[in-house]
């Protein structure tokens, strides 16, 4: 069903699009669409334009409609939300906000990773805090997030406005797993990125990219022995029916991030400006409280629906096992991204230090 092919997408870099349907879905877009795009109702009212990821009621839906929310009733702007598979993929949508087509794109830094080798810093276990409310803090204080990543997203042409974590990273295995001895000969899906199979390699698993359509079935027949998501896809995809011990370790968050074509942002008045940024502070306070609820109700969706769901929350000293594990990954990422990925990481580790301390 279409869920399926939904969150595949999500958790996995794979574009089946061959280039040349790719190329007529392109032109399908048409001067004509264009055109019927960029016609402005009236002299100072403008529609914009917003593209995301996901799908209807998935959490980038709900942050892109609470910006559009915030938008429509504090001006005579208008917003157009595109959904995944309107206007094609991940990175076509990047390319049109590029092109300045689109006036806003919501990417996760796992697909940002080509453009911007840094934005897979987030793939790094444990560089972020484990609980939710450290999380926002995080997110709101960090120096990284909001002073050196809005730098590098604008060497791409891009107004970083806002990055926000989406749920908890969660494994599910063939068996509970509590120390990264129990990884061994365990084949886990990941989605396509180097960094993060270096992750799974570093906790003594198997790291086996796998395209999103084939993992329930892959899972189901025991070809692989686990993978990672967060716990709503892992509810909403059925994950749990076929692999149900859930471990949760800790290591890291689904991170995702909005953003602005910089010229059309640059081009805006004061005013616009402010208004585009409160409307992505709103959105985000309005997310945060939305993925809380969201991660505690698909946990209780599945203990309901399973009677062999096991789960693993790792204490500390176990967590620490793990954690040891984390810095070959990092050297990795280091490799990947050289001088200023070095300083991005360390920039990370200091504000984690701050946000635990205070």
């Amino acid at each position: 069903g279409a869920v399926t092919i939904h969150f595949g997408k999500k958790t996995n870099g794979e574009n089946p699009m061959s280039s040349m349907s790719k190329f007529k879905k392109l032109a399908g877009i048409s001067a004509f669409a264009f055109a019927a795009m960029t016609m402005a109702n009236s002299v100072n009212a403008a529609n914009w334009r917003y593209a995301h990821e996901e799908y209807e009621g998935d959490v980038q839906d709900v942050f892109a409609y609470k910006f559009k929310e915030y938008i429509e009733e504090n001006s005579d702007h208008t917003l157009q939300v595109y959904r995944f598979g309107e206007l094609g993929e991940s990175d076509d949508i990047m390319e049109q906000t590029q092109a300045g087509i689109l006036n806003f794109v919501n990417q996760s830094p796992g697909f940002t990773g080509s453009l911007i080798p840094e934005a897979q810093i987030f793939f790094i276990p444990y560089l972020m805090p484990t609980d939710m409310d450290t999380v926002i803090k995080f997110f709101r204080e960090s120096e990284a997030i909001n002073e050196d990543f809005p730098e590098l997203y604008a060497q791409n042409g891009l107004e970083l406005l806002q990055m926000y974590p989406e749920g908890e990273m969660v494994v599910t295995v063939d068996e509970p797993v509590s120390k990264p001895e129990d990884f061994n000969n365990k084949k886990i899906r990941v989605m396509t990125n180097p960094l993060l199979s270096e992750t799974y390699s570093a906790f003594g698993a198997t790291p086996t990219p796998l395209p999103w359509g084939e993992v329930y079935g892959a899972l189901q027949t025991n070809m692989i022995q686990g993978q990672e998501n967060p716990i709503f896809w892992i509810e909403s995809g059925g994950l749990y029916e076929v692999s149900p011990n859930l471990v949760f370790t800790s290591h890291g968050w689904f991170t995702t991030a909005m953003m602005a074509n910089k010229n059309f942002y640059d081009g805006l008045s004061d005013e616009d400006k402010k208004l585009v940024e409160d409307a992505a502070d709103h959105a985000f306070e309005k997310i945060i409280v939305h993925i809380d609820g969201l991660a505690e109700e698909a946990l209780e969706k599945i203990k309901k629906t399973s009677d062999e769901v096991t789960v693993t929350r790792l204490n500390d000293e176990q967590i620490e096992a793990f954690k040891a594990r984390a810095p070959q990954v990092e050297e990795k990422f280091i490799e990947m991204t050289g001088e200023s990925g070095k300083e991005l990481l360390n920039q990370f580790k200091e504000d984690l230090k701050e946000v635990q301390n205070n």
